[in-house]
């Protein structure tokens, strides 16, 4: 039940999978308005939404809603096989991936396939020799933010 017609319309677009609103600069659809306009502050980098704990900045509301639980250190996502516990629903359903040993994320140059988009994009940058991760105490970079953390340790 819906006490607006609009949120209606909105919502049946959900089972039609209509998406009449396109960005125009990648062509990426949705079907809600709200969700095209949080996509174009991924095209304009623009991050409204600060922590107030940490000051890390977000494009989109939910995302900051998500990010302090780290602060709280809540975890109300549980995997279903395991237990393990997540504060983001998106972190357990990449975590549940392993479970499945789904690899849905493939590499178009290799073929090596992942369980997690994000495993996929570092993965990209081995390819093409992108090294985005410096240390800030001696400027070696690394394609992978995980060998620069390894590295940091060296330091200490």
């Amino acid at each position: 039940m819906f006490s607006q017609k609009g949120n209606l319309k909105s919502h049946v677009l959900t089972h039609t999978k209509e998406k009449p609103h396109a960005c125009e600069i990648c062509n990426k659809t949705f079907s809600k308005k709200g969700n095209l306009k949080a996509h174009l502050l991924t095209h304009t980098k623009q991050k409204p939404y600060a922590c107030e704990v940490c000051n890390k900045a977000f494009s989109q509301q939910a995302h900051l809603n998500g990010h302090l639980m780290t602060h709280t250190k809540q975890k109300p996502y549980a995997c279903e096989v395991c237990n393990k516990a997540f504060s983001q629903k998106g972190n357990l359903k990449a975590h549940s991936m392993t479970h499945t040993k789904q690899k849905p994320y493939a590499c178009e140059v290799c073929n090596k396939a992942f369980s997690q988009q994000g495993h996929l994009k570092s993965h990209l940058l081995t390819h093409t020799k992108q090294k985005p991760y410096a240390c800030e105490v001696c400027n070696k970079a690394f394609s992978q933010q995980s060998n620069l953390k390894k590295h940091l340790m060296t330091h200490k």
